[in-house]
């Protein structure tokens, strides 16, 4: 039975309840699938030899790089936009071998990640994908048939996007009002995703590779407000012995809230999962909210729901940017970097409060210092959001994330359209078109998304029981693309030559709480090792926020500077390193920057009565952002209203010093 609350006319996708659900508080009766009996007993047994051939731990822990926000043709939208390519071939190109873009061309990986999680959206999973195949009971109902062999070889093109764009934006209202009304069989909608769920979880278990590369079951919570606000998270499961029968999803809540509920009843029954928010920068300052759902100020319950179920936060990928914002930090010069300023799948300005993860980590400390839990205590993550099956990381190489909307630079606005391009792009409706200089260009929000971004994890191995460890304590970095290796540790007691292993044994790592002793200043000892592919590293940084006085404050820091230049005292910056870019053939300077930066640094600063964070921030030199690389081979001048350059980066989360206790 399907339970359809009408919220619909009030411009709210309807809360649909199914019955593996309970209607109240969210929780789950956990219909939860073995493995033995989704897959049969022996299959999924490791064989000796591989399990053997696991390398050895490491006690003061390995890097580990890759995306936890993938989708593919189970997504709506990403079938919609062109995407065949199935949850096998999303971990196919992980491990490093090229699949097909949308468009036709070969897209591979410079270097295997290390870890992958296909989360395609819970929201109608597989549903346009079952449409397409004219062969399933789905396709036979009227309002589908536009989507009928969809993405066969002869609708691959460009051409064929104002079919997509049509049939993709009358998809969802009419199946949810169908579904209201009985004239689609709701259980058949939910047996699809089901059946895409399970075969979600088939493809994670097929390629998991304990020692070599891990896959994660995970998907996608697709909510947003009456606004148009997102509140995106995607869920990753620690393991696939015991899963839900099906995601929860916005048919079951629009309510974050809700979402939290549902994982703490799977948690009460051995299903351990977090949620990772993404796009905060596109929430219309919804994300991190000081008010509850209902508007009430959040109180200790609602935040240890919150950071219980929520310990990271996405603060890159292919959607720009959400550490901060220039309007929100003023006084730091790289605060404007890849920001896109709209609402997710929208020209809609969003609003910066409430919707960058900096200040809501000084929020978090006003909370903790008015003496409720903190609940924005949370490590940083990156990812891409590819809606291809694979991740566009490489500036030189960017290919986006909507398959036949973005393939090129006409259509995500880097280069000029062709007379033929513009009516097609106008037909659609999908974008604007904008004249610049004499040309013409697609303008929405594809011309201010990023090649971006990686999820960096400190773990003792690759596998999902050490990774999923790492997650939870936030021992984990983001990055804007670049494997940069960045790491942050604190203590007391730290000495320039101390090891790994003192690190660790003096102090705390990243994502960690440090307390107070005896009034002294915190020791914090940061590194970045570059990306051998990428830029030289320019300078490394410290960001402190801290509260005094009921208000929140936040500072800046460069701590080591490329070249062994010093910083300087009084500006707490290091010089500028002559670092440029040529612009007609996107080459860099040689034998500028540096290949890694390490420091012990002790905040001059410190007041041993205020709580306060710190975390690093590594910068790379300057270099081509992927719109110039587009003119480059275009052979055509940079979009003049574009950033022509931009400074690659790694974030660690943060490290939390409390204040000494009276």
């Amino acid at each position: 039975m399907v339970k359809i609350y009408d919220s619909f006319n009030r411009g709210l996708l309807p809360a649909i309840l199914v019955s593996t659900l309970m209607a109240c508080g969210g929780q789950s009766s956990v219909d939860d699938v073995s493995v033995d009996a989704r897959f049969g007993g022996n299959q999924l047994e490791m064989p000796p030899d591989t399990i053997n051939a696991n390398p050895e731990t490491n006690a003061t822990r390995n890097a580990y790089f890759g995306d936890l926000h993938v989708h593919t043709n189970y997504s709506f939208d990403a079938f919609a936009f062109g995407t065949v390519a199935s949850p096998y071939d999303a971990y196919r190109f992980a491990r490093g071998e090229a699949i097909k873009h949308p468009a036709g061309f070969d897209v591979k990986l410079r270097a295997p990640l290390d870890f992958y999680a296909v989360t395609d959206h819970a929201m109608f999973l597989g549903a346009v994908k079952e449409a397409a195949d004219t062969s399933t009971d789905f396709s036979k109902y009227t309002h589908v048939q536009a989507l009928h062999d969809l993405n066969a070889p002869q609708n691959q093109n460009f051409e064929s996007l104002p079919q997509r764009v049509t049939a993709f934006s009358t998809f969802l209202p009419d199946t949810l009002a169908k579904v209201a009304d009985g004239s689609v069989d709701g259980d058949l909608v939910n047996q699809i995703a089901k059946d895409a769920w399970a075969d979600t979880i088939k493809a994670a278990e097929a390629f998991n590779d304990p020692g070599s590369f891990t896959t994660f079951v995970a998907y996608e919570f697709t909510s947003s407000t009456d606004d148009r606000g997102n509140l995106h998270r995607n869920v990753i499961f620690e393991a696939a012995d015991r899963l839900p029968a099906m995601p929860f999803s916005r048919f079951h809540s629009q309510n974050p809230e809700g979402l939290w509920d549902w994982m703490d009843g799977l948690r009460n029954n051995g299903i351990e999962a977090l949620a990772i928010p993404h796009n905060s920068n596109g929430s219309n300052g919804q994300m991190f909210k000081m008010v509850d759902w209902a508007s009430n100020p959040v109180d200790d319950e609602w935040a240890r729901k919150r950071i219980r179920n929520e310990p990271l936060v996405e603060v890159t990928q292919v959607k720009g940017t959400s550490e901060t914002h220039p309007v929100l930090s003023p006084a730091d010069e790289w605060a404007d970097f890849e920001i896109m300023p709209y609402r997710v799948a929208t020209t809609l300005a969003s609003e910066p409060k409430g919707s960058y993860a900096r200040e809501a980590l000084l929020d978090g400390l006003s909370l903790a210092d008015q003496g409720i839990t903190n609940a924005y205590q949370f490590g940083l993550v990156g990812a891409t959001d590819t809606h291809v099956g694979a991740s566009s990381l490489d500036e030189s190489n960017f290919f986006s994330k909507v398959g036949l909307l973005d393939a090129d630079g006409a259509r995500r606005g880097s280069v000029p359209m062709s007379e033929g391009e513009v009516e097609i792009v106008r037909s659609a409706g999908r974008v604007n078109v904008q004249e610049i200089d004499g040309n013409e260009y697609a303008t929405g929000a594809y011309e201010t998304w990023s090649a971006s971004g990686l999820t960096g994890v400190w773990a003792e191995e690759n596998t999902r029981e050490a990774l999923y460890s790492a997650l939870r304590r936030k021992e984990v970095f983001a990055t804007s693309g670049p494997r940069i290796k960045i790491r942050l540790f604190a203590g007391y007691d730290y000495e320039e030559n101390d090891d790994l292993a003192d690190r660790y044994a003096k102090g705390v790592p990243m994502g960690a709480e440090l307390h107070g002793a005896d009034g002294r200043a915190p020791i914090l000892v940061a590194s970045a090792l570059r990306d051998p592919s990428s830029a030289a590293l320019q300078r490394l940084q410290i960001v402190k926020g801290w509260v005094a006085n009921g208000q929140t404050y936040e500072e800046v820091y460069d701590v080591a500077c490329s070249d062994g230049a010093q910083v300087d005292p009084e500006t707490h910056r290091c010089p500028d390193n002559g670092a440029t870019v040529d612009l007609s053939d996107c080459s860099i300077s040689e034998n500028v920057g540096s290949p890694n930066l390490d420091v012990t640094w002790q905040d001059p600063d410190h007041n041993p009565n205020h709580l306060a964070f710190y975390y690093a921030r590594a910068l790379e030199n300057p270099a081509c952002r992927w719109s110039t690389w587009d003119a480059v081979k275009a052979g055509v001048p940079p979009r003049p209203d574009l950033k022509k350059t931009l400074q690659e980066r790694a974030w660690t989360s943060p490290i939390w010093v409390m204040p000494q206790e009276s």
